[in-house]
């Protein structure tokens, strides 16, 4: 792979790996295994048949878990000890024939950007849940696992493409958590207000 592809894919599958890493390894592994992509020799074990199996039970209990309000904020805080450093290994892998640091700085770029990613989704998801209709819930988890498998394919097909895609994201994340921690403040503030 040359340096575009690699970051394309670091980048892509870092935020994508924030939003659902089971997806992300899901959907590299099979692109793989059919054949539509080649990963770095590194990355190849993606396609196994107990990988994928085991990538693809862990997606579909995600995706039960992230249709249930409550159920899928303690979901995300589990998985923030998970996706971030499983983005960062994923990224190390993929730098495979690069030189040590250019491996760590992929690894801690993706690192990063998964902890982005997973932190705008578990404040969108706990923010959503004090609405009482799941039905925005349900959206906005579909709507994670598309965008997972979507940018996952672009970082594959589309490098360059896919490294301006996440720049963009990461500056919408960064404003809307913003945003949604000043929301949070003045509530608290009014909660606490005599």
């Amino acid at each position: 792979m040359n340096p575009i592809e690699t970051l394309g894919l670091a980048l892509g599958a870092g935020f994508s790996s924030g939003l659902n890493l089971y997806a992300t390894i899901a959907t590299l592994g099979l692109l793989q295994r059919f054949g539509v992509l080649h990963l770095p020799p590194k990355l190849q074990v993606l396609s196994h048949p107990w990988v994928l199996g085991i990538a693809l039970a862990l997606y579909l209990l995600e995706f039960f878990a992230d249709k249930i309000p409550y159920l899928d904020t303690v979901w995300d805080a589990i998985h923030t000890f998970i996706r971030p450093p499983a983005a960062a290994l994923l990224a190390y892998a993929a730098a495979g024939g690069a030189a040590p640091e250019w491996r760590w700085g992929a690894a801690l770029m993706a690192g990063g950007i998964a902890l982005t990613a997973h932190g705008t989704k578990a404040s969108a998801r706990a923010a959503v849940n004090a609405s009482p209709e799941p039905l925005s819930n349900w959206a906005l988890s579909f709507g994670e696992d598309v965008l997972a498998v979507w940018l996952t394919w672009m970082a594959t097909a589309h490098p360059l493409a896919t490294t301006i895609i996440v720049a963009a994201l990461v500056a919408l994340s960064a404003f809307f958590l913003y945003h949604l921690f000043r929301f949070a403040r003045r509530a608290f503030q009014r909660l606490l207000a005599p």
